[in-house]
């Protein structure tokens, strides 16, 4: 047996910021959940619908592994990320920093672990992997799965071999912090900015605040969309607060990102975006009951007036984000 010392198996509400915690705290860094997914600007929208989805997907942050990328370029860290399409030379490259006492990301489909509780394919989930053995490896995963968790070295292996919408190439990851003292406080401003720039800034109306827009105009049809809204509907819900996004589709983490920023620096723009997305935060989670309660009675109206909200929501955000632009 093979194991990392000193693994904090912590886990946090979203998978990527629970495997980036665990791997920053073995290096001596130990930022919240919402700090890092703040400053990795991870907060986005995506309304995600094509012919071959029995159902839309509302999303909340940036795709899988861009939160990453994100705070390591800002945080000056050395990312470390291997891909293959060899699954030997896969396990090759999360066996070697293992060996050598360091913790690694993964990125894989959730799918095929076997601790996993919901059995839905999902290749952007990410683990934090700190041991091994002849038989079985040892991950680190979020709170809702256990924290720390078992599944075999061939349901790892089937999980990361996986293709799809999301997947990566047996993708692996660790990350090593700069030299010298590390001011990840000085990035809060560029951080805020950069999410602010990007969500009003997006190329497509299906992202962003025009992603949220167009939510509203389409929500309200969802009945129609659907072959059992009895099941689709409550599960979209679902989806929206407790599928890792630690509540109201990631607001929730943003809100408390903000919250500790105001903490840090004294600016009414600041604060004002705080207050606006502690409301959004309270309007997604009202969103996300009407969904559940239109499938459950098959009543419209419900969605109706989750479309309302969602417009309201499409203004209050884009203010927000207006306001945080000009930190």
């Amino acid at each position: 047996m093979t194991i990392v010392k000193d693994i904090e198996a912590r886990g946090m509400h979203h998978c990527e910021t629970t495997a980036l915690g665990v791997l920053l705290r073995h290096e001596g860094l130990d930022l919240s959940e919402p700090m890092m997914f703040g400053l990795g600007s991870g907060l986005s929208f995506v309304y995600w619908d094509s012919k071959g989805m029995a159902f839309p997907f509302l999303g909340g942050r940036v795709k899988p592994f861009e939160l990453t990328r994100n705070l390591a370029a800002r945080l000056g860290l050395e990312l470390t990320v291997k891909e293959t399409g060899s699954p030997r030379k896969a396990w090759d490259n999360v066996a070697a920093p293992i060996d050598a006492g360091r913790p690694v990301g993964l990125q894989l489909d959730c799918y095929h672990l076997e601790y996993f509780r919901s059995k839905v394919h999902f290749g952007g989930h990410v683990v934090a992997m700190y041991g091994y053995d002849e038989h079985d490896v040892y991950l680190v995963d979020t709170d809702q799965q256990g924290g720390a968790a078992r599944t075999s070295r061939a349901s790892l292996a089937r999980a990361r071999a996986e293709r799809g919408p999301m997947t990566a190439r047996h993708r692996s990851f660790t990350v090593a912090l700069p030299a010298g003292p590390l001011a990840w406080q000085d990035q809060v401003v560029p951080a805020i900015k950069a999410c602010a720039d990007a969500f009003l800034s997006a190329p497509i109306a299906n992202l962003g605040q025009r992603g949220i827009e167009k939510a509203g105009k389409l929500v309200p049809g969802w009945l129609a969309r659907v072959d059992e809204p009895q099941q689709d509907l409550p599960q979209a819900a679902l989806l929206m607060e407790k599928a890792g996004t630690g509540g109201a589709l990631f607001r929730a983490l943003y809100r408390d990102f903000l919250d500790e920023c105001t903490r840090l620096i004294d600016d009414d723009n600041l604060r004002a975006g705080h207050r606006l997305y502690a409301e959004a935060a309270v309007l997604w989670t009202d969103v996300s009951g009407l969904i559940a309660k239109a499938g459950e009675s098959g009543d419209a109206g419900h969605l109706q007036q989750a479309g309302a909200i969602l417009h309201d929501l499409a203004r209050i955000e884009k203010d927000a984000m207006r306001l945080l632009r000009q930190l």
